[in-house]
């Protein structure tokens, strides 16, 4: 990394991390072995939740997440035109067609006045959905129990894409205990609130599906008597019963993820304690602030502003190439989904999502990550302040 560079975001990696991992070099497993299984079961523990599937990402978790869920050529997923490709790719994958309902203007998060409005109106023509995939943007959960009570009355399943948020908390309980959803993803990115490098994981409280999606990332192939179609020819044998992918992650990566949700309160504290500091240094420019919903505790991903252009003649490509030429990484999250050139020939067009679109137009992102000193936050509100001023 430059000298001085400060990065959007970052992994916080111990000696205790990597020794966690140089343990698995030196054993007889490298891939599915125990550990595994054993991040796994760490997870479910944390969050409550009875079940969870490792993958090596967060969209392959979206992927069989979907299919376990039955979407379908023809079905329709909804989702979130604030967020990463994945959250709607994984529908396409599926064969599905992809709709996306406007966020909130204060939470950036999926308008759950927008889904009520666009759900009445798809009953009429026909075109409700199979899954909709709720974003918990920047860390922060959408407003699941109202989403959870819409599903009941247009028969919908949901998808928590909770890429940003383990470590969060909605209505006081941990965000991945399912309460309000079929299944719930996480990412474990370098750049997420923990890590196993690359990964993800899919947690529910059903059994099937967990199964569903446990036999998915590994080719649909099953060594259980059980299961297969007709009798064992011996110890060796296994059969592939479905179609599957090879989605697992390693015994590595699992040992890396076991040792650092072990921090994960410790990292959550020091991102609401810079958060804080954020909050109070940039209180006087014309910026808007990332707002926190009193049902939320917000694992914090992200630290997301606006520029306020009303109150001043700079725009964000001033205000963001300024602190790129003095080493700060800062990030835009995220460009709306539907203004990507592959979901334009699809048929969404500008203005399709107002809200989505005008955060884009003034968002940055600014640096938030553990290891992130006062020092290195000041020189970032120092940018900032400059570049307004």
């Amino acid at each position: 990394m430059i000298s001085g560079y400060i990065p959007y975001g970052k992994h916080n990696i111990t000696e205790s991390d990597i020794n966690a991992v140089i343990n698995v070099l030196k054993s007889d497993f490298l891939t599915q072995g125990s550990l595994v299984a054993k991040f796994e079961e760490s997870v479910c523990k944390y969050v409550d939740s009875k079940f969870s599937t490792s993958t090596n990402s967060a969209t392959s978790a979206l992927h069989i997440a979907c299919i376990a869920l039955g979407l379908d050529k023809d079905d329709w997923l909804w989702t979130s035109p604030n967020s990463f490709v994945a959250s709607a790719n994984c529908g396409l994958y599926c064969g599905a067609r992809i709709d996306f309902v406007d966020i909130d203007p204060k939470t950036y998060n999926m308008c759950v006045d927008s889904l009520e409005q666009k759900l009445a109106k798809a009953k009429k023509g026909g075109k409700l959905p199979k899954i909709v995939v709720p974003v918990h943007f920047a860390g922060q959960s959408c407003d699941m129990a109202k989403i959870y009570e819409l599903s009941k009355k247009y028969s919908f399943k949901i998808i928590e894409d909770a890429s940003h948020a383990i470590g969060g908390k909605y209505l006081d309980k941990l965000i991945g205990n399912c309460e309000y959803s079929d299944i719930t993803v996480f990412s474990f990115h370098p750049v997420k609130i923990i890590t196993t490098a690359e990964g993800g994981m899919a947690t529910t409280n059903s059994k099937e599906l967990f199964e569903k999606m446990q036999m998915l990332r590994s080719h649909y192939i099953t060594r259980d008597q059980r299961k297969m179609t007709g009798k064992s020819e011996g110890d060796w044998y296994y059969q592939q019963i479905g179609l599957g992918f090879n989605y697992r992650i390693t015994e590595l990566q699992a040992a890396l993820g076991i040792s650092q949700i072990q921090r994960i309160d410790k990292f959550i504290s020091k991102r609401h304690y810079l958060k804080e500091r954020y909050d109070s240094l940039l209180d006087k420019l014309p910026i808007i602030k990332p707002y926190q919903h009193k049902d939320n505790y917000s694992a914090l991903h992200l630290y997301p502003i606006q520029l306020c252009t009303r109150k001043s003649s700079k725009d964000r490509a001033y205000v963001f190439n300024k602190l790129v030429k003095n080493n700060i990484g800062v990030n835009v999250h995220y460009i709306p989904i539907h203004r990507q050139p592959y979901y334009e020939n699809l048929g969404f067009k500008k203005g399709d999502f107002p809200n989505a679109e005008q955060y884009y137009n003034n968002a940055i992102s600014l640096p938030l990550f553990y290891d992130m000193t006062d020092k290195q936050q000041d020189k970032v509100v120092k940018v900032i302040t400059d570049a307004l001023s």
